[in-house]
């Protein structure tokens, strides 16, 4: 019904950055929160930062100052501008969407994109 698609992940050297990007597609009437979520090797997901349709963001503490979320509604996207990155940032990033579609709310998930840091 609905797909997100992650693009943007690769390998970058500690301080570096990258920016992923996320579209939904499929059966969409509005979509309501965003966000990205990672998993590193041997831990569990964890939320990485969530925007609301009107802007309004949270970002973990681990990543303040160094990553920024925002979105595009006219797109059905949400993006992650990543920068400074560190080794212990290497994880597959997920992108979340909150889905609402005559009037049912559902989340998902993306298929996730590698990021690796290091030297």
């Amino acid at each position: 019904q609905v797909h997100l698609v992650e693009s943007g992940g690769g390998l970058v050297q500690p301080g570096g950055s990258l920016r992923l990007s996320c579209a939904a597609s499929g059966s969409i009437s509005s979509i309501n929160g965003m966000g990205w979520h990672r998993r590193a090797p041997g831990k569990e997901r964890e939320l990485v930062a969530i925007i609301s349709r009107g802007g309004t963001t949270n970002v973990a503490e681990s990543v303040k100052g160094r990553f920024a979320i925002s979105r595009d509604n006219a797109k059905n996207a949400v993006y992650l501008q990543m920068n400074n990155l560190r080794p212990e940032d290497t994880a597959v990033y997920y992108c979340t969407a909150e889905v609402n579609f005559d009037q049912v709310v559902s989340d998902y998930w993306g298929q996730g994109t590698q990021v690796t840091v290091s030297s």
